[in-house]
């Protein structure tokens, strides 16, 4: 069976005017469904550089992703987006829960702009991810009526919503306090582990990065312990 998501030496290089910096450098790496994996490194090593490029959320400057053994190169901008949007979920540091929606109705924006469901189904989905979360009761709150910690968690759900092959997380503790980073790091320990969902996340914590069971350190561009085969 392939990779969920494959990098095939990977570079991704910035600059112009013959001044070109290389923010990774030949990164060949494989995430299998239902894997935990956090990736580490120095600030500027290029971690998350490298999530972006997984994720589909940029394009490298050579080599290729492969998600699902599809080269996604192949992909124009539109069918890249709706591809992240089927089979993939994101969180960020901040939450970017849209204010004038309620907690409901932002977990169901991504299912509603793929039009595949009724906003009831919708509807019953957001309840169902958001008491999944321990959000029951908050489904009518808006997000400045949210703690930060319900905040990120409302970030999850949606994340969730479109039931994705794969979480991705950029620093998705990294505005919280100790108590609620411990929180939302059980929530994607409990996805992966109930549900088989594959999570990868960035953290600059070494605390909870060691809690996942593969880490990815990155380090001047490439992938400490992986290597290209030729």
């Amino acid at each position: 069976m392939a990779p969920l998501i494959e990098a095939v030496n990977l570079t991704r290089a910035l600059g112009d005017s013959g001044v070109e910096t290389r923010v990774l450098d030949g990164v060949c790496l494989k995430i299998e469904p239902g894997e935990f994996a956090s990736i580490i490194g120095p600030s500027g090593s290029g971690k998350s550089t490298l999530l972006y490029l997984l994720g589909l959320l940029d394009r490298p400057t050579s080599g290729e992703v492969r998600f699902e053994g599809r080269a996604i190169h192949e992909l124009d901008d539109l069918e890249l987006a709706r591809l992240r949007n089927q089979r993939m979920g994101f969180i960020y540091q901040f939450h970017f829960l849209l204010p004038e929606f309620s907690a409901a109705e932002n977990v169901m924006i991504p299912m509603l702009a793929q039009g595949l469901v009724t906003r009831a189904q919708a509807t019953d989905r957001a309840r169902e991810l958001l008491a999944l979360l321990g959000l029951n009761g908050k489904e009518g709150k808006r997000p400045n009526q949210l703690s930060g910690g319900e905040q990120q968690r409302v970030a999850i759900a949606r994340a969730l919503a479109n039931r994705p092959a794969v979480i991705f997380g950029d620093e998705p503790t990294g505005n919280l306090d100790t108590k609620n980073s411990r929180l939302i790091f059980d929530i994607l320990e409990r996805l992966n582990r109930e549900q088989g969902q594959t999570v990868v996340v960035v953290t600059h914590d070494p605390e909870l990065a060691q809690r996942a069971p593969r880490i990815i350190r990155v380090r001047d561009g490439k992938v400490e312990g992986e290597e290209c085969r030729r």
